[in-house]
């Protein structure tokens, strides 16, 4: 297990000194394309890069995603392995999923031990919520159908290899919200000659604070954030036009439709107490995640068999995950998994100077190794 941990502590460094965001990742999938076939697996690149690893003669299929898109940070992190590409990094550990999940290929075809197809699905474009839905428009689950799918993301500051998971949403949806403010622009120093759009828009963000406060339920979930406050004003120019931006996040379907017809309600209030005009667009990318009873029972299992500290029930989390796109379309689990708590493992998400714990990599790797062999366990004739 040692060689293992070593090797596959190599291919995530190397994975993380070369960081390629969402649809640009030429570099990543090649180097997972190679690595898969390698180890005899089947693939199949597209958008993605897909592998097909089949033992026995059962006919179940288990899909197992990886993400391998990373974000435009600067990293500053000191150690040997940063990233190359200045202004991009792995931020969010989608170095350390890919590779746990090639560490999983590298058992599984060397041992076998089930009965069935494994399909592993590396899949680009996480972070903006596009990648899962342009694999799935490419026919992915058409060419290549599985049963169940599963996905893992680790999780810092919670113990070494802790599994932790919940039955029904476990990660809210994002939607993405502009609002545009057409004023009167005008002199500084009369502005009672025109519609000055900031005084609007501070209004407007004052106001959209009470959708959640006082318009849902206390135990709704829901976060309403401006984000961006944009004007065309200047030193003594007072702005007739200004746009702001946010971001919704829900735990619930009939939340994100009620939360877009208040902003509107309220810009449109607003704007008419001031005698202008505004538009309002949104733009929904990630829905939410929703674990299927099933899997997420066989995760726990697993997790249980390899010795991991596992918790039932934890509480949703409130980022998004285009993983939800596939649970939509086949019975799934999104499970979360320590990175630990010591150092820059317990740096947040999206940290500049987070790292991903190498430690966890043989972890992961075993517990999807366990996963496979529960999922589609051999016969016995």
């Amino acid at each position: 297990m040692d060689g293992l941990r070593d090797r596959l502590t190599e291919m995530r460094r190397d994975f993380h000194r070369h960081p390629e965001l969402g649809f640009q990742e030429g570099w990543t999938k090649a180097q997972v394309a190679r690595h898969l076939r390698a180890l005899g697996v089947e693939v199949h690149e597209g958008v993605g890069v897909v592998g097909i690893l089949r033992a026995g003669q059962g006919n179940r299929a288990i899909g197992l995603r990886a993400d391998m898109d990373a974000l435009p940070i600067l990293e500053t992190s000191t150690h040997g392995y940063a990233s190359e590409n200045p202004g991009v990094m792995h931020a969010c550990g989608h170095d350390g999923h890919m590779t746990m999940l090639l560490g999983a290929a590298e058992r599984l075809a060397a041992e076998g031990g089930y009965d069935g197809t494994v399909v592993f699905l590396f899949q680009p474009n996480e972070e903006h919520g596009l990648g899962a839905q342009a694999m799935i428009g490419e026919g992915v689950l058409d060419r290549f159908p599985v049963d169940e799918i599963y996905a893992i993301h680790n999780l810092p500051d919670a113990p070494l290899g802790q599994v932790s998971s919940r039955t029904g949403v476990i990660c809210s949806s994002e939607t993405l919200f502009e609002i545009t403010i057409r004023g009167q622009g005008g002199h500084a120093a009369m502005p009672q000659a025109g519609v000055d759009a900031i005084t609007v828009g501070a209004e407007l963000v004052l106001a959209l604070q009470t959708i959640v406060a006082r318009k849902l339920a206390p135990a709704a979930g829901a976060v309403v954030s401006v984000t961006e406050f944009l004007t065309d004003g200047q030193r003594n120019v007072l702005p007739g036009r200004a746009v702001l931006k946010g971001d919704i996040r829900t735990m619930r379907p009939e939340d994100r439709t009620a939360i877009e017809r208040l902003v509107r309600q309220i810009a449109a209030g607003v704007a008419a107490a001031h005698g202008i005009q505004v538009e309002t667009a949104f733009n929904t990318e990630f829905v939410e995640t929703n674990n299927a009873e099933t899997p997420t029972e066989a995760v726990y299992r697993a997790a249980e068999a390899v010795g991991c500290d596992v918790v039932r029930n934890r509480p949703p989390m409130s980022f998004s995950e285009d993983f939800a796109h596939f649970a939509a379309a086949v019975p799934g689990c999104f499970l979360l998994l320590g990175n630990g708590e010591d150092g820059p493992n317990g740096q947040p998400l999206h940290a500049a100077d987070y790292d991903f714990n190498d430690a966890l990599l043989p972890i992961g790797a075993e517990f999807w190794v366990q996963l496979v062999r529960d999922r589609l366990p051999p016969r016995k004739d």
